[in-house]
């Protein structure tokens, strides 16, 4: 603070981003940091975001007296990212160089939402536009969100978009200043100090501000954001996806179940066809030989013909459910695959050893 350093505030809409920039200020300001290096920063994950986020967002930066700098993801918003990875999921399937369907969603072990849509947008933007300067990223992380962030601590150089000794001098923090802070605490300042408080959570009465639609969100929060008119689009849509894709939104609640007189006749007709297709990808899964499921370097080894015979049996009805081709459709065929597969994986293997014994 004192050597002047850039101040980044991300500004999602929601309570902890807002108070926990709110209180940094202050202490910003008590230190003499210069106003005008500071900006607030917004990733903007574009359909998947309630309606009003934009508009909020700006009215935060405004309250707090901060210049708005509006990013995302070149490559389309969250929705698109979800529809692309199922996409490419089929596309993988269909090769054979995976051995289950994959789904169209995030998950609490893989938050691509976060890292891909946020991280990697606002990271390397930052990293960029402050090339030589000291940049700290202020977040409102709080420990008592949940277990995976009991341990956050309440700053730490981040090394991703600015390695150490890095030819610009470039030097990148992340600072949590709300770490300790109950949800109280953070309802209790915005109404000290008339901080302007999202509709989710003053209309609505969710517990938290994400997406419209969280795969992270309590059945309380997602029914509070069917009910937002702006929300009824996407969650159609959304709905839609889990019908094409017969993976629901989270991994024991289909979104469709939320609420389902906001969906047409046919759309319900077609989740109920996606459930039934759904339970019977689950149980041709579960009779594949369960010592090649994925690993990391999968294949592990050559199945034996019976073992192929049960792939090429259990994938048919799978890829026919989705219109893809069935370019192994027997023992001898998937054994090929796995023969192609093993051969690469060991070239992969040679080239990183040469490239080792060369270095």
């Amino acid at each position: 603070m004192r050597r002047g350093a850039w101040f980044a505030f991300n500004l999602s809409g929601g309570k902890d981003s807002t108070a926990s920039a709110h209180a940094a200020i202050a202490l910003l300001d008590a230190v003499g940091h210069p106003r005008d290096r500071r900006i607030a920063i917004h990733a903007d994950l574009g359909r998947a975001e309630w309606r009003s986020t934009p508009a909020m967002v700006a009215a935060i930066a405004g309250r707090l007296g901060l210049p708005l700098l509006v990013v995302s993801r070149s490559a389309g918003d969250m929705v698109t990212r979800w529809e692309q990875r199922f996409l490419s999921g089929k596309r993988r399937y269909e090769a054979l160089e995976t051995y289950n369907l994959i789904g169209p969603w995030s998950s609490s072990s893989l938050r691509f939402c976060t890292s891909e849509l946020k991280v990697q947008v606002i990271g390397p933007d930052l990293a960029r536009r402050y090339r030589g300067e000291t940049i700290v990223s202020v977040i409102g992380l709080r420990r008592d969100e949940s277990p995976s962030r009991r341990a956050t601590p309440v700053s730490r150089a981040d090394d991703r978009f600015a390695k150490p000794g890095n030819a610009a001098g470039t030097r990148m923090l992340s600072w949590h200043p709300a770490v300790d802070w109950s949800a109280d605490d953070v309802f209790g300042i915005h109404e000290r100090h008339g901080l302007p408080l999202y509709e989710a959570y003053v209309q609505y009465r969710t517990t938290r501000l994400s997406c419209a639609f969280c795969v992270l969100a309590s059945a309380h929060d997602l029914a509070a954001s069917s009910a937002a008119p702006g929300n009824i689009d996407l969650y159609r849509h959304l709905v839609a996806i889990e019908a094409d894709s017969t993976f629901s939104f989270q991994p024991q609640r289909w979104l469709a179940d939320v609420a389902p007189r906001l969906l047409s006749g046919a759309l319900l007709r077609d989740i109920g066809c996606a459930k039934l297709r759904a339970h019977e990808r689950r149980t041709l899964e579960a009779e594949t030989p369960p010592e090649l499921r994925f690993v990391k370097g999968w294949p592990p080894r050559m199945p034996s013909l019976a073992e192929a015979a049960l792939i090429a049996k259990a994938r048919a009805p799978i890829l026919a459910h989705h219109g893809l081709a069935d370019h192994f459709p027997n023992a001898t065929a998937v054994q090929a695959r796995f023969a192609d597969l093993l051969a690469a994986k060991a070239e992969r293997s040679r080239q990183r050893a040469g490239g080792e014994d060369f270095s």
